[in-house]
């Protein structure tokens, strides 16, 4: 076997396969993220705590996503650990929009979350 034929080899079996429920959630992390930056600003007065919810929120929630669900997290943790994590988070944005008076995007992306999750946690326990 050539090098060049070990070089287009390797890419499939060395790369994960990303899937639409991959890209999906990816979205829902952005998503979250923003939405939680949105409720700190629009639901407390400006500038305090208005500011320090608006940046800390956001924040807090990349940290627990970067420490224990990310794919290169810092603590590996069970699914179920991760599933919690997931849920606090996705929680959390729904939550907001809801208290910002938008019960229609709270439940869509609660429900799209969680039907996403769904998926990614039979995923993760098959194999």
């Amino acid at each position: 076997m050539s090098s060049t034929q070990r070089n287009e080899a390797a890419p499939n079996e060395s790369m994960p396969k990303i899937g639409p429920n991959d890209v999906l959630r990816f979205l829902l992390e952005l998503f979250a993220f923003v939405s939680l930056g949105i409720w700190g600003f629009a639901a407390f007065p400006l500038p305090w705590p208005g500011v320090l919810v608006g940046i800390g929120a956001p924040a807090l929630a990349i940290l627990l996503w970067g420490l224990f669900v990310s794919p290169k997290a810092v603590f590996r943790i069970d699914v179920f650990g991760k599933a919690l994590v997931e849920i606090a988070v996705f929680s959390a944005a729904a939550i907001g929009w809801w208290m910002l008076g938008q019960p229609v995007v709270a439940v869509v992306f609660a429900v799209v979350a969680a039907v996403s999750g769904i998926i990614n946690g039979r995923k993760q326990l098959a194999g």
